[in-house]
């Protein structure tokens, strides 16, 4: 299997893909779900570029604790520079499938984008169960790739692209499967929503436009070892460019947040 890498070219282009309006107003609804407290310890499982974890740092205030983690470096550097000025908040480089933390330690957690890149589910979300407090909270974002609606010149070839694209995730499905995980894990869910990304036409900063340049890169990259040849990938992102240009675009992808408590 192939993963993006999360070095520093890559946390600045997610940082940058985090920054768009749409994903803004994503990043909005993950706070009204989790609902962060003041004086409440709160931990973020893949704190990424730490926008996430800056907003809810605020909103526990210095009576409470935000804790951000990381199995990426890069990403504890980038989000560490965001907080630096919030004493409540720390970062540090951890693995959501070992969480070096005592049992009972959060009030709540939350993880977006995080768990489809993990191997092994029910340990980490046993790991989340172990330390979130009883009756703690998680709120879980992640995407199913199957929901993607891409408009391309060529089905077939956008087809292709996807798959390749599918092969840098351990799960590109995981939210239908989510439910009975975290069951099983001794959560309860208590709501389900979708976030939808949409762009109905061509907007250059926006999640679709982000994502595109990121998925080039991936395809370019890996395509040919994973059957893709670099002629299709030319031919995709030429077609994609077309479109563009023909006013055509077209680009909706559905994020799934789950509400669960212990």
């Amino acid at each position: 299997m192939s993963q993006l890498t999360f070095d520093a070219a890559t946390a600045k282009a997610l940082e940058a893909i985090y920054l768009t309006p749409d994903v803004v107003a994503q990043r909005a609804r993950v706070i009204d779900l989790l609902a962060p407290a003041a004086g409440e310890r709160v931990l973020d499982v893949g704190v990424g570029p730490g926008l996430l974890a800056y907003d809810v740092a605020r909103l526990v205030g210095e009576g409470g604790q935000m804790v951000g983690l990381d199995l990426a470096p890069a990403m504890v550097a980038v989000a560490a520079e965001r907080l630096a000025g919030l004493p409540q908040a720390t970062v540090r480089e951890g693995d959501a499938e070992r969480l070096d933390f005592a049992d009972a330690s959060f009030d709540a957690a939350v993880s977006t984008q995080v768990y489809e890149y993990v191997a092994d589910m029910p340990q980490a979300l046993g790991e989340l169960r172990r330390v979130l407090r009883p009756g703690g909270r998680t709120l879980i974002l992640d995407t199913d790739w199957r929901s993607i609606v891409w408009h391309s010149s060529d089905g077939a070839r956008m087809d292709r692209v996807l798959t390749c694209w599918d092969a840098h995730l351990a799960d590109p499905h995981l939210p239908a499967r989510l439910r009975p995980m975290l069951k099983a894990a001794g959560f309860e869910v208590r709501r389900v929503e979708i976030l939808p990304m949409l762009s109905p036409r061509w907007q250059p900063v926006s999640y679709a436009a982000g994502m595109m340049g990121t998925i080039h890169t991936f395809v370019r990259n890996n395509g040919p070892r994973l059957g893709l040849s670099p002629e299709e990938i030319d031919a995709w992102r030429a077609d994609q460019q077309a479109l563009i240009e023909r006013d055509e675009f077209f680009f909706s992808l559905n994020r799934y947040a789950f509400l669960a408590t212990c």
